[in-house]
């Protein structure tokens, strides 16, 4: 076994000194090592302040070798537009070397490379959510009956504290579920229960050490060792999806869809030849994809939201009385009510900003030669936009580093969006859940806040508004003091 590794470390020693060099002009960055690159330069539960640092050491565009990869990290509004927006055709390609890719296959839409396939499936997902009502009525019924939801759970402990992680990652999850299933799960259910909590292990495990070491040692990934965990997550997460697939497949009604899976069973009998790239396969990846993504953001930043509101009580009752203003005696709010409501609108959006659930967004690729402030990135280069760098960037925000929703207010105190709010990334790989996000939030805020005021439990101990790191950051673990208000 020792010889092993011993030859092991030789070969991976040799290999690096073949192949890890700068390309001509390209950008910045520091020195690394032999077989893991700049990797132990970073600190694996929360590498962000040391891209920070080192943003401030190299500028806005700087290196890093994954291993013996280099990758590319961009870093403010100027940069991150240029690539992502301005080149978004050149910079739309999607790794297919790390461990995620590997997980889902590089299929559906988020991890798909840049084509055809990636392009009809987007396609088709945004005017399929757009039919199932997204920005309409229709749309707000199913958000506002899983609210009835939320609402009873907070009931039972009104007066008292309770931990609200799963109950929004439930909401959330529910809320996916009944626009590409056509169906909730109850709260107490085992096998859904099972199942978000086989999906918040997923994406912190696709991320963790243990990928990087899939990454840079592939002569590891034979063997039995912890990153093969977040492949059997997965397989379970499809096995899951694979049996609402074969129910549709038994009970739909051709042409009378029901939900996003329907339809996309609809879509596959209208192109069913031998090179359309709609199939089985593409339906389980994008169903996934879908499941994944309108999970765990959304919930995450519900959670920020009651952290921050209970610990400003000035900006809970200024949304408040903004709400009560606003609905008066009606008894359920509307997403076109955030016109009427600044003050609110821009709470969530500090939440949004604060939480900064995706902070490095999904690594991109080059799918061309191309340049980027005067630096050269050969096609196939990995390209890593800090998102979190936007969100915080001095210069671009009233209070760049504090919770304020002054940041999205202007001096006549109407709602204004600064161009560094692009917390869902931008250009062609801007995430396609944004709009459902957006009604979530503020259906579910608003509605929450007007029935129940949050306050810190006099035994929470102190506020740590830290976040832990991972596919997604989320707030470290809080009691959630509920008091219902009066109906006067």
């Amino acid at each position: 076994m020792l010889a092993f590794i011993l030859l092991l470390g030789l070969f991976s020693f040799l290999l690096f000194l073949v192949s890890v060099h700068r390309p001509k002009n390209f950008p910045p960055g520091p020195r690394p090592l032999p077989i893991f690159g700049n990797l132990l330069q970073l600190d694996p539960s929360n590498p962000l302040k040391d891209l920070e640092r080192l943003k401030r050491r190299y500028g806005n565009v700087f290196s890093l070798y994954i291993g013996t990869r280099p990758a590319v990290v961009l870093s403010g509004l100027e940069v991150i537009r240029e690539a992502l927006v301005t080149r978004a055709v050149e910079y739309s390609g999607r790794p297919n070397h790390i461990m995620v890719s590997h997980i889902l296959q590089n299929k559906g839409v988020i991890l798909a490379n840049y084509g055809s396939s990636w392009r009809e499936h987007r396609r088709f997902t945004l005017t399929t959510l757009r039919n199932f009502g997204l920005g309409k009525r229709s749309m707000e019924q199913r958000i506002l009956e899983e609210i009835s939801h939320i609402s009873s759970e907070l009931e039972r402990s009104s007066g008292s504290s309770m931990d609200p992680h799963h109950l929004f990652h439930l909401a959330a999850s529910n809320i996916i579920c009944s626009i590409i299933f056509g169906q909730r799960f109850q709260n107490d259910d085992s096998v859904f229960l099972t199942l978000i909590q086989v999906l918040q292990e997923l994406t912190k495990e696709s991320f963790g050490p243990w990928s990087m070491l899939y990454e840079i040692l592939p002569i590891l990934r034979p063997l039995p060792l912890p990153f093969w965990n977040a492949f059997h997550k997965c397989e379970q997460i499809r096995d899951f999806i694979g049996k609402i697939v074969t129910k549709h497949k038994r009970l739909r009604i051709a042409g009378e869809p029901r939900d996003l899976t329907d339809c996309y069973l609809d879509q596959i009998d209208k192109t069913d030849d031998v090179g359309s790239t709609f199939n089985d396969s593409q339906m389980v990846a994008l169903l996934l994809d879908l499941f994944i993504a309108g999970t765990d953001t959304t919930s995450n930043t519900l959670r920020s939201a009651m952290l921050y509101l209970m610990i400003n009580q000035d900006v809970q009752d200024k949304c408040h009385r903004e709400i009560e203003k606003v609905l008066q005696g009606r008894a359920d709010a509307s997403f076109e009510d955030r016109h009427a409501m600044p003050y609110v609108q821009a709470m969530i959006h500090e939440v949004q900003r604060m939480s900064d659930t995706v902070p490095l967004s999904m690594f991109h690729t080059t799918c061309c030669d191309t340049q980027l402030q005067g630096y050269q990135l050969p096609k196939g280069t990995t390209v890593i936009p800090n998102l979190s760098s936007l969100l915080h960037e001095e210069g671009q925000w009233k209070f760049p580093h504090e919770f304020n929703p002054e940041n999205f207010l202007n001096e006549n105190g109407e709602f204004v969006k600064p161009e560094a709010f692009l917390p869902f990334s931008a250009g062609s790989r801007v995430c396609l859940g944004e709009g459902l996000a957006r009604m979530e939030l503020f259906l579910i805020l608003v509605t929450l806040l007007r029935r129940f005021q949050f306050i810190w439990p006099e035994d929470g101990g102190v506020p740590d508004f830290g976040l832990i790191f991972g596919g997604t950051q989320s707030q470290k673990p809080y009691r959630l003091g509920v008091h219902l208000r009066s109906n006067e």
